[in-house]
């Protein structure tokens, strides 16, 4: 849900992971990894230790698997309260 009000600030394209309410199993880690390969995803908000993404209430194991991933692998960076990684960062 969150996804759309960053899409509507930025005017630019926003991929929610695990769609609307987190519980679609799209896209899948590797996937996502494929896309952060390919530059085609710059920014993650949010990380896994933050219980934003919790599959006890309902969201999808992929969504849980990317924000570990991204959490492991890239440097979180904080701004007005929002927890960001940058993907392009090597």
């Amino acid at each position: 849900m969150q996804a759309a009000g960053y899409q509507l600030a930025s005017g630019a394209p926003v991929l929610a992971v695990g769609g609307f309410n987190g519980t679609d199993p799209y896209p899948t880690l590797a996937q996502f990894q494929q896309m952060v390969a390919q530059h085609r995803i710059h920014w993650f908000i949010g990380s896994a230790g933050s219980g934003m993404i919790s599959t006890a209430s309902g969201g999808s194991d992929d969504a849980r698997l990317i924000a570990e991933w991204v959490a492991a692998t890239f440097p979180a960076r904080t701004v007005d309260g929002v927890t960001l990684h940058d993907l392009s960062a090597s």
